[in-house]
C-alpha cells in the first residue's frame, strides 16, 4: 500500500495541503452519500458543499435569521449542514411544542460533539445524557428548591444584592458607564450564594476572572473554528484556535471549582448543609451505589460550572437589554415607574407586588421576548429513531428547536419585530399569558432555574427603575445588533443612571 501511495505522489506531484483537502472532500462526500442512503425520508434542506456544508449561505453572526429564511422554502422541519455536521431545525411554536412536549422523551438528548466531549465528557447537567443527566437534573431541581428557589429566603438575598447594585450605580453620579461587568457580578452573586454560600465584591479578582473565562467561552463556542473542529476534530485538533482556548478556560474554571469543593469538604457538617456543594458532598458520603456512580467529583465540578454559567449570563444579559430598551423608549420607562409609585411607593419591591403590576410584568416579558437571549436554544438530539411530522430522524440526530421562531411567531405575536409590551396585555390592561413565550424552552431540557430567573428579573428590574431613570449618553447611538456568540448579548455600550431620589 505504501509503495502505491508514494508511486502516485511521484507520478503526480502535489503538495501535502492539497492531499489533505482532497481527503477531507472525499470523506465528506462519502459521509453525505451514506446519510442519504440511510435516510431516504430525511427532512429537506439546501444542498451542502464539501467541507463547509451550508455555511456559505448562513449568516454566521445571526444564523437564526438564515434559518428563518430557509423555513420559508423548506417548511418548519428542515435540515442543514454546518461543516460535516447535519442538523434538523424546528421552526414555529407549534412545531417546537410538538417535538419537546408531545415527543418529550425522543427529543431529550444532547448531541455528542468533539468540543462537548472534551469540555463536559457527559458530566454535569447541560451537556450530559442518559441516566447521569437524569440524576444530576433531579438533584439540581430538588437542591435549588431546598436552598430557596421560589422562596422568601432567596428573595431576601436578591433584594440585598439589588441594594448593592444601586450603590454601585449611584457611585457614577449620573455619568456614563458600562454596566456589563457590574450586572454580571450581581447575578453571579445570587447563584454563588446557592452554590457555595458566599458573596464577592464586584471588583474581586476571583469573580472577575471567573466571569471573564465564562464570557470568552460563550463568544467562542459559536465561532466558525469550533464548527470546523466539531466536523473534523482529527484535522483541527492540532491547529491553534478557539477549541484550544475553550479547553484552557475550562481547565482554569475546573481548577477553581476543585479547590472550592475540597475546602468545603474539610468544613462539611452533614447535619448543617448550607449550600449545593454541601448537599452534593453529603450525597457522596451516603455509601449508596448511586453515590459512587453519579455523585463523584467530576460531576460536581461540571455541575457547579454549568449552574454558574446558566445562573449568571442569561439573566444579566436580559437585564442589560432591559435598560437599553428603557433608554430607547423613555415613555415606557415612565409608565413602569408610574405603576411602581402607585403600587409600591418607596417600599422595597417584593415578588408579591408583581400580580398588582400588570404593565411592568408585560414589559419584563417583552424584554425577554424581544431580547431573544438564546435564539437557537442549546441543541437537542434524538434518543431513538423517530418519525416526526412525516420525516424520519434516526437516533442521535442533532436538533435545533429555534426558540427565535417561537418568540417571533406571527401567529402569536401581533408585532413580532417590534418592542411592544401590548403582546402581554388584554383589552382591559390586565396581564395575559402567551403560550409561544418560551425563552426558557420546553420539555425535559427546559431551564432548571426558570423560577429563580423570573424572581431575579422582577426584583432587579423594579428596584433599578425605582431608584434611577436611565438615559443614553449625549450623542450616543443605540444599537440593537447583538454580539456574535451562543447568547444574544447587546453590543458594548454605556448608560447614564440618573438618581430619582
Amino acid at each position: 500500500m505504501d509503495f502505491f501511495f508514494f508511486f502516485f505522489v511521484d507520478m503526480f506531484p502535489v503538495d501535502p495541503i492539497t492531499i489533505l483537502v482532497s481527503i477531507v472532500i472525499i470523506l465528506f462526500l462519502v459521509g453525505a452519500y451514506k446519510n442519504q442512503k440511510q435516510c431516504t425520508n430525511f427532512p429537506p434542506g439546501p444542498t451542502p458543499l464539501p467541507i463547509i456544508g451550508n455555511m456559505h449561505v448562513i449568516n454566521t453572526s445571526k444564523p437564526h435569521t438564515s434559518f428563518m429564511e430557509m423555513s420559508k422554502k423548506y417548511g418548519p422541519v428542515f435540515s442543514v449542514y454546518l461543516g460535516s455536521q447535519r442538523f434538523v431545525v424546528l421552526c414555529g411554536y407549534d412545531t417546537i411544542k410538538d417535538a419537546l412536549i408531545s415527543h418529550a422523551e425522543e427529543f431529550a438528548g444532547r448531541p455528542i460533539t468533539a468540543i462537548g466531549s472534551e469540555v463536559s465528557d457527559n458530566h454535569g447537567i447541560l451537556f450530559a445524557n442518559g441516566e447521569n443527566w437524569k440524576v444530576m437534573r433531579r438533584f439540581t431541581l430538588s437542591t435549588l428548591r431546598d436552598f430557596g428557589m421560589g422562596k422568601k429566603t432567596i428573595e431576601d438575598k436578591i433584594s440585598e444584592e439589588s441594594e448593592c447594585l444601586i450603590q454601585m450605580f449611584q457611585s457614577y453620579g449620573g455619568k456614563p458607564f458600562n454596566n456589563q461587568t457590574i450586572m454580571n457580578a450581581a447575578l453571579a452573586n445570587i447563584i454563588v450564594s446557592i452554590l457555595m454560600d458566599h458573596r464577592y465584591d464586584y471588583d474581586d479578582p476571583t469573580l472577575l476572572k471567573l466571569m471573564s473565562l465564562l464570557n470568552e467561552n460563550i463568544k467562542l463556542i459559536e465561532s466558525g473554528m469550533i464548527r470546523l473542529y466539531n466536523s473534523y476534530p482529527w484535522l483541527i485538533r492540532w491547529l491553534p484556535g478557539s477549541h484550544r482556548k475553550i479547553n484552557e478556560n475550562n481547565k482554569e474554571m475546573q481548577n477553581f471549582v476543585r479547590d472550592t469543593f475540597r475546602r468545603k469538604e474539610r468544613e462539611l457538617d452533614i447535619n448543617n448543609q448550607r449550600n449545593l456543594i454541601d448537599a452534593f458532598l453529603a450525597k457522596q458520603k451516603e455509601g449508596k451505589p448511586e453515590s459512587t456512580l453519579y455523585f463523584h467529583n467530576k460531576n460536581l465540578g461540571k455541575l457547579v460550572s454549568n449552574l454558574f454559567a446558566a445562573g449568571m449570563e442569561t439573566t444579566s444579559t436580559t437585564l442589560r437589554w432591559g435598560l437599553l430598551l428603557m433608554m430607547t423608549y423613555p415613555e415606557i420607562q415612565k409608565k413602569v415607574q408610574n405603576e411602581m409609585e402607585n403600587v409600591i411607593g418607596s417600599a422595597q419591591p417584593q415578588v408579591e407586588h408583581r400580580k398588582e403590576m400588570p404593565y411592568t410584568d408585560s414589559v419584563i416579558h417583552e424584554i425577554q421576548r424581544f431580547g431573544d437571549i438564546v435564539p437557537g436554544s442549546l441543541p437537542h438530539a434524538t434518543t431513538k429513531d423517530i418519525t416526526f411530522r412525516g420525516y424520519f430522524l434516526p437516533k442521535g440526530t442533532t436538533v435545533i428547536p429555534l426558540l427565535h421562531s417561537s418568540l417571533r411567531d406571527k401567529a402569536y405575536f401581533e408585532k413580532p419585530e417590534e418592542f411592544y409590551p401590548g403582546h402581554f396585555l388584554d383589552s382591559n390592561g390586565k396581564f395575559k399569558k402567551n403560550e409561544a413565550f418560551i425563552p426558557f424552552s420546553l420539555g425535559k431540557r427546559s431551564c432548571a432555574g426558570e423560577n429563580l430567573a423570573k424572581m431575579e428579573l422582577f426584583l432587579f428590574f423594579t428596584t433599578l427603575l425605582q431608584n434611577f431613570t436611565f438615559q443614553a449618553p449625549p450623542g450616543a447611538k443605540l444599537d440593537f445588533t447583538p454580539v456574535l456568540g451562543l447568547i444574544n448579548a447587546p453590543q458594548t455600550h454605556e448608560i447614564c443612571a440618573i438618581p430619582r431620589r
